[in-house]
Protein backbone atom coordinates (compact mmCIF):
# COMPACT_ATOMS: atom_id res chain seq x y z
CA UNK A 1 0.00 0.00 0.00
CA UNK A 2 2.92 2.29 0.80
CA UNK A 3 4.40 1.69 -2.66
CA UNK A 4 1.05 2.45 -4.30
CA UNK A 5 0.89 5.75 -2.44
CA UNK A 6 4.39 6.76 -3.59
CA UNK A 7 3.49 5.82 -7.14
CA UNK A 8 0.29 7.86 -7.05
CA UNK A 9 2.06 10.86 -5.59
CA UNK A 10 4.57 10.77 -8.43
CA UNK A 11 1.86 10.70 -11.02
CA UNK A 12 -0.04 13.58 -9.40
CA UNK A 13 3.17 15.64 -9.19
CA UNK A 14 3.90 15.06 -12.86
CA UNK A 15 0.43 16.16 -13.76
CA UNK A 16 0.78 19.42 -11.85
CA UNK A 17 4.24 20.18 -13.37
CA UNK A 18 3.10 19.79 -16.95
CA UNK A 19 0.78 22.79 -16.59
CA UNK A 20 -2.70 23.34 -17.76
CA UNK A 21 -1.94 23.09 -21.41
CA UNK A 22 0.08 19.95 -21.34
CA UNK A 23 -1.49 16.60 -22.00
CA UNK A 24 -1.91 14.09 -19.22
CA UNK A 25 0.45 11.14 -19.40
CA UNK A 26 -1.02 7.94 -20.74
CA UNK A 27 -2.23 5.69 -17.88
CA UNK A 28 -3.35 2.14 -17.80
CA UNK A 29 -6.78 1.24 -16.44
CA UNK A 30 -5.20 -0.19 -13.29
CA UNK A 31 -3.28 3.04 -12.70
CA UNK A 32 -6.43 5.14 -13.11
CA UNK A 33 -8.29 2.91 -10.61
CA UNK A 34 -5.51 3.27 -8.07
CA UNK A 35 -5.54 7.05 -8.43
CA UNK A 36 -9.31 7.19 -7.89
CA UNK A 37 -9.16 4.94 -4.84
CA UNK A 38 -6.32 6.91 -3.28
CA UNK A 39 -7.99 10.26 -3.90
CA UNK A 40 -11.23 9.10 -2.30
CA UNK A 41 -9.38 7.75 0.69
CA UNK A 42 -7.56 11.06 1.22
CA UNK A 43 -10.80 13.05 1.05
CA UNK A 44 -12.62 10.78 3.49
CA UNK A 45 -9.68 10.74 5.88
CA UNK A 46 -9.94 14.49 6.44
CA UNK A 47 -13.72 14.68 6.44
CA UNK A 48 -14.67 14.97 10.14
CA UNK A 49 -18.29 14.12 9.37
CA UNK A 50 -17.37 10.73 7.94
CA UNK A 51 -18.09 7.66 10.02
CA UNK A 52 -15.96 4.67 9.06
CA UNK A 53 -18.82 2.29 9.76
CA UNK A 54 -20.58 1.20 6.61
CA UNK A 55 -23.94 1.19 8.38
CA UNK A 56 -24.84 2.73 11.72
CA UNK A 57 -26.68 -0.13 13.43
CA UNK A 58 -27.14 1.55 16.79
CA UNK A 59 -30.76 2.44 16.13
CA UNK A 60 -31.42 -1.04 14.70
CA UNK A 61 -29.88 -2.74 17.75
CA UNK A 62 -31.98 -0.58 20.11
CA UNK A 63 -35.21 -1.42 18.20
CA UNK A 64 -34.32 -5.14 18.21
CA UNK A 65 -33.78 -5.10 21.99
CA UNK A 66 -37.19 -3.48 22.51
CA UNK A 67 -38.83 -6.08 20.22
CA UNK A 68 -37.18 -8.94 22.13
CA UNK A 69 -38.41 -7.48 25.42
CA UNK A 70 -41.99 -7.25 24.07
CA UNK A 71 -41.90 -10.86 22.85
CA UNK A 72 -40.55 -12.02 26.22
CA UNK A 73 -43.33 -10.16 28.05
CA UNK A 74 -46.00 -11.69 25.79
CA UNK A 75 -44.52 -15.16 26.35
CA UNK A 76 -44.71 -14.72 30.12
CA UNK A 77 -48.30 -13.46 29.95
CA UNK A 78 -49.47 -16.31 27.67
CA UNK A 79 -49.53 -19.03 30.40
CA UNK A 80 -51.45 -16.68 32.69
CA UNK A 81 -53.98 -16.03 29.91
CA UNK A 82 -54.28 -19.76 29.18
CA UNK A 83 -54.81 -20.49 32.89
CA UNK A 84 -57.45 -17.78 33.12
CA UNK A 85 -59.17 -19.22 30.03
CA UNK A 86 -59.15 -22.70 31.51
CA UNK A 87 -60.60 -21.41 34.78
CA UNK A 88 -63.33 -19.57 32.89
CA UNK A 89 -64.07 -22.69 30.86
CA UNK A 90 -64.25 -24.76 34.05
CA UNK A 91 -66.61 -22.22 35.61
CA UNK A 92 -68.84 -22.33 32.53
CA UNK A 93 -69.04 -26.15 32.57
CA UNK A 94 -72.47 -27.27 33.66
CA UNK A 95 -72.43 -29.69 36.58
CA UNK A 96 -75.24 -32.22 36.48
CA UNK A 97 -76.27 -33.83 39.73
CA UNK A 98 -77.53 -37.31 38.98
CA UNK A 99 -77.94 -38.28 42.61
CA UNK A 100 -81.64 -37.46 42.46
CA UNK A 101 -82.32 -39.16 39.12
CA UNK A 102 -85.21 -41.55 39.34
CA UNK A 103 -84.31 -45.19 38.80
CA UNK A 104 -86.53 -47.51 36.85
CA UNK A 105 -88.87 -49.40 39.18
CA UNK A 106 -88.81 -53.18 39.07
CA UNK A 107 -92.09 -54.95 38.39
CA UNK A 108 -93.98 -55.82 41.56
CA UNK A 109 -96.34 -58.50 40.23
CA UNK A 110 -96.13 -61.64 38.15
CA UNK A 111 -98.22 -60.19 35.33
CA UNK A 112 -96.05 -57.06 35.14
CA UNK A 113 -92.79 -59.01 35.03
CA UNK A 114 -93.93 -61.40 32.29
CA UNK A 115 -96.11 -58.78 30.55
CA UNK A 116 -99.21 -60.98 30.71
CA UNK A 117 -102.30 -59.04 29.58
CA UNK A 118 -105.77 -59.29 31.14
CA UNK A 119 -104.66 -61.53 34.05
CA UNK A 120 -104.15 -60.59 37.70
CA UNK A 121 -102.16 -62.95 39.96
CA UNK A 122 -102.74 -62.96 43.70
CA UNK A 123 -100.90 -64.90 46.41
CA UNK A 124 -103.41 -66.57 48.70
CA UNK A 125 -101.27 -68.52 51.19
CA UNK A 126 -99.24 -71.70 51.67
CA UNK A 127 -99.45 -75.12 53.22
CA UNK A 128 -96.98 -77.73 54.42
CA UNK A 129 -97.95 -81.28 53.54
CA UNK A 130 -96.56 -84.72 52.80
CA UNK A 131 -98.54 -85.11 49.59
CA UNK A 132 -100.36 -82.93 47.09
CA UNK A 133 -103.15 -82.84 46.30
CA UNK A 134 -104.80 -84.70 49.12
CA UNK A 135 -107.27 -87.26 47.92
CA UNK A 136 -110.60 -88.19 49.37
CA UNK A 137 -111.42 -91.85 49.92
CA UNK A 138 -112.14 -93.56 46.61
CA UNK A 139 -111.06 -90.50 44.59
CA UNK A 140 -108.69 -91.04 41.71
CA UNK A 141 -106.35 -88.24 40.59
CA UNK A 142 -104.64 -87.72 37.28
CA UNK A 143 -101.41 -86.82 39.08
CA UNK A 144 -100.30 -86.58 42.71
CA UNK A 145 -96.90 -86.13 44.31
CA UNK A 146 -95.41 -87.13 47.66
CA UNK A 147 -92.54 -85.58 49.61
CA UNK A 148 -89.28 -87.51 49.71
CA UNK A 149 -88.05 -88.96 53.02
CA UNK A 150 -87.06 -86.31 55.57
CA UNK A 151 -88.80 -83.50 53.69
CA UNK A 152 -92.22 -81.95 53.31
CA UNK A 153 -93.88 -80.10 50.47
CA UNK A 154 -94.26 -76.33 50.66
CA UNK A 155 -97.22 -75.53 48.43
CA UNK A 156 -97.69 -71.86 47.49
CA UNK A 157 -101.21 -71.01 46.35
CA UNK A 158 -102.14 -68.31 43.85
CA UNK A 159 -105.23 -67.21 41.98
CA UNK A 160 -105.08 -66.08 38.37
CA UNK A 161 -108.12 -63.95 37.50
CA UNK A 162 -109.26 -63.08 34.01
CA UNK A 163 -109.99 -59.35 34.26
CA UNK A 164 -111.18 -58.98 30.67
CA UNK A 165 -114.67 -59.43 29.22
CA UNK A 166 -113.59 -62.33 27.00
CA UNK A 167 -112.22 -65.82 27.54
CA UNK A 168 -108.44 -65.92 27.35
CA UNK A 169 -105.81 -68.64 27.10
CA UNK A 170 -103.10 -68.42 29.71
CA UNK A 171 -99.97 -70.18 28.46
CA UNK A 172 -97.28 -69.71 31.10
CA UNK A 173 -94.48 -71.59 29.24
CA UNK A 174 -95.07 -69.22 26.33
CA UNK A 175 -94.10 -66.31 28.60
CA UNK A 176 -90.97 -68.17 29.76
CA UNK A 177 -92.19 -68.40 33.36
CA UNK A 178 -89.60 -69.79 35.78
CA UNK A 179 -89.77 -69.51 39.57
CA UNK A 180 -87.43 -69.89 42.51
CA UNK A 181 -88.53 -69.80 46.13
CA UNK A 182 -86.58 -68.70 49.21
CA UNK A 183 -87.80 -69.56 52.70
CA UNK A 184 -86.69 -67.58 55.76
CA UNK A 185 -84.04 -65.74 53.70
CA UNK A 186 -82.24 -68.98 52.87
CA UNK A 187 -80.87 -70.15 49.53
CA UNK A 188 -83.55 -70.19 46.87
CA UNK A 189 -84.72 -73.40 45.21
CA UNK A 190 -86.25 -73.90 41.79
CA UNK A 191 -89.95 -74.66 41.82
CA UNK A 192 -90.62 -78.29 41.01
CA UNK A 193 -91.79 -79.07 37.49
CA UNK A 194 -94.83 -81.29 37.86
CA UNK A 195 -97.62 -82.76 35.79
CA UNK A 196 -100.22 -81.05 37.97
CA UNK A 197 -102.89 -79.40 35.86
CA UNK A 198 -102.69 -76.31 38.05
CA UNK A 199 -98.88 -76.02 38.22
CA UNK A 200 -98.44 -72.26 37.77
CA UNK A 201 -95.12 -72.64 35.99
CA UNK A 202 -96.60 -75.07 33.43
CA UNK A 203 -100.22 -73.91 33.24
CA UNK A 204 -101.74 -73.77 29.76
CA UNK A 205 -105.52 -73.53 29.65
CA UNK A 206 -108.49 -71.24 29.09
CA UNK A 207 -109.76 -68.92 31.82
CA UNK A 208 -113.35 -67.81 31.19
CA UNK A 209 -114.16 -64.10 31.25
CA UNK A 210 -114.57 -62.82 34.80
CA UNK A 211 -113.38 -66.11 36.31
CA UNK A 212 -110.28 -67.18 38.26
CA UNK A 213 -108.33 -70.41 38.67
CA UNK A 214 -106.16 -71.66 41.54
CA UNK A 215 -102.52 -72.30 40.66
CA UNK A 216 -99.69 -73.65 42.80
CA UNK A 217 -95.90 -73.57 42.96
CA UNK A 218 -94.15 -76.25 45.06
CA UNK A 219 -90.73 -76.95 46.59
CA UNK A 220 -89.47 -79.42 49.16
CA UNK A 221 -88.22 -78.17 52.52
CA UNK A 222 -86.79 -80.04 55.54
CA UNK A 223 -89.32 -81.92 57.63
CA UNK A 224 -88.62 -79.69 60.63
CA UNK A 225 -88.81 -76.41 58.68
CA UNK A 226 -91.10 -73.67 59.98
CA UNK A 227 -92.01 -70.82 57.69
CA UNK A 228 -91.62 -67.19 58.65
CA UNK A 229 -90.85 -65.44 55.34
CA UNK A 230 -91.27 -66.46 51.72
CA UNK A 231 -89.75 -64.79 48.64
CA UNK A 232 -90.82 -65.65 45.10
CA UNK A 233 -88.04 -64.97 42.57
CA UNK A 234 -89.11 -64.58 38.94
CA UNK A 235 -86.78 -65.57 36.08
CA UNK A 236 -86.95 -65.35 32.32
CA UNK A 237 -86.11 -61.68 31.66
CA UNK A 238 -82.87 -59.70 31.61
CA UNK A 239 -83.08 -59.14 35.38
CA UNK A 240 -84.66 -61.22 38.09
CA UNK A 241 -87.55 -59.93 40.14
CA UNK A 242 -88.12 -60.79 43.80
CA UNK A 243 -91.63 -60.62 45.23
CA UNK A 244 -91.98 -60.85 48.99
CA UNK A 245 -95.01 -63.02 49.59
CA UNK A 246 -94.88 -62.84 53.39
Amino acid sequence: MRRAGIFLCGILTAAMVTGCGAAMPDLTQEERDLISEYAVGVLLKYDKNYNNRLVDTQEYDTAQEETDQDVSAETEEAPEADQAGQEASANDTEVIDVSEDETAEMPSTIEEYYAIPNVAFQYSGYELTQSYPETAEGEELYFAMDATEGTQLLVLRFTAANVSSEDITLNMPEYGARFRISVNGGESKSALSTMLLNDMQMYDDVIPAGSAVELVSIIEVPQTETVDTIDLILHGKDANCTIKLQ
